[in-house]
């Protein structure tokens, strides 16, 4: 496969850097390289302890981010066993520390056993509304999604789809979210004298930057101290929407599969994270200055007139923004890359678009 890519981060993103091919020429498919080269992400989900948490992705950073990097650079599975912990007698003397409230009840006796046993969390999972302008796609997991893609949380006063879709339809370049019931500790907990205590049931509702499925729900709870979380009643939801409009750019064009185009491909870009075509047509248009100012020995140089933009899925679990490049438009029916192997793993593509550089006015 021909590779035009290698990845740094720039402006603390993580964000494809590409050499600009001065040929333009077929598509192999993904280009694997760009993924290898990214960073792991650090940011999958919600924080613990805390009530709610502020989105910190800042799509105008984001988009400057990409075209200044197209300027300077031209282009393991969820462990599901949670050993236990034998501590019949916790030391409790010190939990002072209290932790946000839950709106939920605890179950009795107060244990993660008992959690994850009853049935009521399940029942109210499992009557969810359906909601105008989102799919629904799971339904009462006991396991919450983790994803590069994850933007902010808050916790609810109750287990209402409702809110969290307002929350959702608020938040800019949120494309789902996942509402749960979570059980949590009340006090702080600490291994030497608040080991195991009371808990709290909170009313968890997520946002995500990309679509989502019941595969990246891998969050199965953890260990705090002697605390053990638990996760129920666990809905996910996404949003049935074209991506906003570019300025510059015609009107997004949904594809089927990514564009496997049989010539005039310059290259591709990869931004971990929520999906953002806007990065890529940053970059699209960074790269066509770039290359103005570089062109090639017969005063020609390659314009980028196209770009697709597409979820790249790793085993299920939304990994960022796949940009591929064009000098010139190709239609739905080059489409036809729905995802690769890779050895054992899955790389699947969702949510894909097109956009053309609109015609100068």
């Amino acid at each position: 496969m021909r590779s035009a890519l290698i990845i740094a981060a720039v402006a603390g993103m993580a964000a494809a850097n590409p050499i600009v091919a001065r040929d333009t020429s077929a598509q192999d498919g993904i280009d694997f390289d760009v993924l290898d080269a990214a960073p792991e992400p650090t940011k999958v989900g919600p924080a613990v302890g805390v009530a709610s948490e502020t989105a910190t992705y800042n799509v105008a950073s984001a988009s400057a981010a990409a075209a200044a990097d197209a300027t300077q650079n031209p282009v393991s599975p969820p462990d599901s066993t949670l050993a236990a912990r034998d501590n019949p007698s916790p030391n409790n003397s010190g939990c002072t520390k209290t932790e946000p409230i839950g709106a939920g009840y605890t179950s009795t006796p107060d244990t993660y056993d008992a959690f994850m046993a009853n049935t009521t969390y399940d029942n109210i999972a499992n009557t969810p509304p359906q909601i105008d302008g989102y799919d629904r796609v799971f339904v009462a997991l006991s396991r919450a999604i983790e994803s590069p893609s994850y933007l902010s949380y808050t916790t609810l006063k109750s287990y209402d789809p409702f809110l969290c879709q307002q929350a959702c339809d608020t938040a800019s370049l949120c494309y789902s979210f996942n509402l749960y019931i979570e059980r949590d500790p009340y006090f702080s907990p600490n291994y030497t004298n608040c080991q195991n205590p009371k808990s709290t049931v909170n009313y968890k509702c997520a946002l995500f930057g990309a679509q989502v499925s019941d595969q990246a729900a891998t969050n199965l709870g953890q260990w705090r101290a002697d605390f053990h979380v638990g996760i129920k009643g666990s809905n996910g939801y996404n949003k049935v929407a074209a991506p906003a409009p570019i300025s510059g750019f015609s009107a997004p064009v949904e594809l089927g599969g990514a564009i496997n185009a049989p010539g005039n491909y310059m290259g591709a870009k990869w931004y971990t994270g929520p999906y953002n075509p806007g990065q890529c047509a940053s970059a699209c248009t960074a790269t066509t200055a770039y290359n103005s100012r570089h062109p090639r020995s017969d005063g020609k140089y390659d314009t980028c007139s196209f770009f697709n933009a597409y979820v790249l899925s790793l085993n299920g679990a939304p990994q960022g923004t796949y940009c591929s490049m064009y000098t010139t438009t190709w239609g739905k029916q080059y489409s036809t890359n729905y995802g690769q192997y890779r050895g054992s793993d899955r790389y699947t593509v969702s949510q894909s678009y097109g956009f053309s550089l609109a015609p100068a006015s």
